[in-house]
């Protein structure tokens, strides 16, 4: 069953989510809602081009990378071992998501349209949505962003303008996030890329548990 939301402020127990992790339909996009909804595993995730309205996703496996697992493979050490790159942390919210946003604006079921950009920098304006910046002699060429609450990141998407430039940038996000005292990044799906990063499936209950403490 999928549930319709309205104007409220409201979800339904996201453990009622249908085995493809859909829950509902409806609402908006507004800084109280979307925050509402990662604070209980959900979130927004449908072709912008195709939906008149949000559809709201909890899948109940949650794949999910812990930041002092993440997985740095030897060539990723010595890529980072030549300085070749600079990374940032919210230097440039606009420029991950509209890169995130145009490489991928042309695929079926593109979900990063101007509704969710729009949403996601308000978040950003409020403290709560997080870029990470991959940097090459003053150019962006590599990042991802996401919504920070409490312990937990919960990513959105990532992008590369050269190779491993999301790798790069996924790495930095487990460092520096490890250093400042959080618990899990929340990865949504799994894939291949992330699974070779240290991604591996929790429970909803222990999710929950995790992000809650």
């Amino acid at each position: 069953m999928i549930y319709q939301l309205d104007e409220d402020l409201w979800f339904p127990d996201p453990r009622l989510a249908d085995d493809d992790g859909c829950l509902a339909v409806g609402g908006d996009l507004s800084v109280d809602r979307l925050l509402l909804a990662y604070q209980h595993g959900i979130f927004p995730w449908y072709s912008f081009r195709d939906n008149d309205e949000p559809v709201w996703y909890c899948p109940h496996e949650r794949f999910v990378i812990f930041p002092d697992e993440i997985h740095i493979s030897h060539s990723m050490r010595t890529l980072l071992r030549k300085d070749k790159y600079e990374f940032s942390i919210n230097r440039d919210f606009d420029g991950v998501i509209r890169n995130c946003s145009q490489l991928r604006i042309n695929e079926e079921g593109a979900w990063l349209g101007e509704d969710i950009i729009k949403a996601y920098t308000e978040l950003h304006r409020q403290g709560f949505g997080v870029s990470v910046e991959v940097w090459e002699e003053g150019r962006l060429v590599g990042g991802l962003y996401g919504v920070n609450i409490g312990k937990a990141f919960f990513g959105e998407s990532m992008f590369s303008l050269v190779p491993s430039g999301s790798k790069l940038a996924l790495i930095f996000l487990a460092k520096s996030f490890e250093q400042l005292g959080g618990v899990l990044i929340d990865c949504q799906l799994k894939t291949a890329h992330l699974e070779s990063m240290g991604g591996r499936f929790i429970s909803y209950d222990e999710y929950m548990r995790l992000i809650s403490s």
